[in-house]
């Protein structure tokens, strides 16, 4: 229709005969009463001649006995030129026999269209084929603080196991899987992790842990929870953190490493597995810290009485720690949020009917009492994270999302 390197507008037509025609007859008549009206400069064949005027196409259909279409015809003349050779296109009153009406519908500038269709693409290049080549400051920095992180690895003892910085200068460590798990901690500035690299112990990790105070941060899986088994059997540990449910270390936010920390419970012996129950995960017992040990006998009722509301002597517990030694031979439970604030409080002999009128996000629950199979499916449907209970007799099938923990 028109030369893309040279046309600058389009004219545009709207075309109505009072008859039938064809193409051919619209052409001719277009050159046939526009040849002369604009003098020799302007004349049509002329112009078309010498590359200034495109090809005219004619888009017609008949209905009726009536013509209706279009004529569009590029032009590379100037505004002015441009202007005048449309108007003159209006003159055209007849095409072959039958009347006929033509008026210029609109020119096109066809170079503000490209421009138009330029900016366009290039926005969507921009959004689309720069998003993930851009270039950003922090992600940069992060890159180059990784690398001094990791250069900042340390190797311990013969079997060469990644820690940080600081483990042999702090006073306290904490043990985590692997190395990964030792460049996430660094990432957020804690720089006494040392990765225990399996379940076969390393000697240096068992001298270690003699020497220091020591917290375990494992990942919150079976892989997590038989490291921790053997950790406890082999080396003295102070302290055991959880990670969530399912979730590695290495993919812990700093949010999560600090609640996983902060929630921290005192390991104070190993609990050995009886053979009778070895679908029972058995973890560390925990003692009533001193500062929240409720006074003898506070709050003790019989078994069929619900607990008046009680006031704790100082804040209220904020860790699993602190609601383990609260709830401890009190025969209450407790069903607690993620944050480990107390959703609900109910007698240890009513959980099955505190849990028909439980509301909210519940991470788990501490009881003072002994959890059967039966209880352990009710509260497995409620989705929880763990079940902190005076003992588990009579376990079969043990929820594979739930963390079973016995108070001691």
């Amino acid at each position: 229709m028109y030369s893309p390197d040279t046309t600058k507008y389009l004219i545009h037509l709207i075309l109505q005969i009072e008859g039938v025609v064809d193409k051919p007859d619209v052409v001719g008549a277009i050159f046939g009463q526009t040849e002369g009206l604009l003098g020799e400069d302007l004349d049509l064949r002329d112009l078309q001649r010498t590359g200034r005027v495109g090809r005219i196409d004619v888009q017609i259909t008949t209905k009726r006995g009536e013509t209706k279409g279009e004529i569009l015809i590029s032009s590379s003349l100037d505004r002015a030129e441009t202007a005048l050779l449309a108007s003159s296109l209006e003159t055209i009153d007849r095409v072959g026999p039958c009347t006929a009406h033509v008026r210029v519908d609109r020119i096109e500038d066809i170079r503000v269209t490209k421009r138009r269709k330029i900016v366009e693409r290039a926005k969507e290049l921009l959004l689309e084929d720069f998003d993930e080549g851009s270039i950003n400051s922090d992600d940069l920095l992060d890159e180059v603080r990784e690398t001094i992180r990791i250069e900042k690895l340390e190797y311990l003892g013969e079997e060469k196991v990644h820690a940080g910085p600081n483990v042999m200068d702090s006073d306290a460590i904490i043990i985590v899987e692997g190395r990964a798990d030792v460049i996430n901690l660094l990432r957020y500035g804690i720089k006494n992790a040392v990765a225990v690299e399996g379940t076969n112990v390393p000697r240096i990790i068992i001298d270690l842990c003699s020497q220091k105070t020591v917290t375990t941060l494992l990942d919150g899986d079976r892989g997590g929870e038989l490291i921790l088994r053997e950790l406890l059997q082999v080396a003295e540990i102070d302290f055991v953190a959880y990670s969530p449910r399912g979730k590695s270390v290495e993919e812990m936010s700093r949010k999560e490493i600090v609640k996983a920390l902060r929630n921290k419970v005192p390991a104070v012996g190993i609990i050995d597995q009886p053979p009778a129950e070895e679908n029972i995960e058995r973890l560390p017992a925990y003692p009533a810290p001193a500062e929240v040990r409720a006074p003898a006998g506070a709050g003790r009722t019989g078994e069929d009485e619900r607990p008046p509301r009680r006031e704790w002597a100082s804040k209220a517990p904020s860790t699993l720690g602190e609601h383990m030694a609260d709830v401890r031979d009190k025969k209450i439970a407790r069903f607690l949020s993620p944050d480990y604030t107390v959703l609900l409080e109910s007698n240890a002999t009513d959980v099955e009917g505190a849990l028909q009128n439980l509301n909210g996000d519940v991470e788990g629950v501490v009881v003072d009492r002994i959890i059967d199979q039966k209880l352990l499916d009710q509260l497995g449907g409620r989705d929880i994270e763990f079940v902190a209970a005076r003992d588990f007799k009579g376990i079969i099938k043990r929820p594979l999302s739930i963390r079973l923990i016995k108070i001691g």
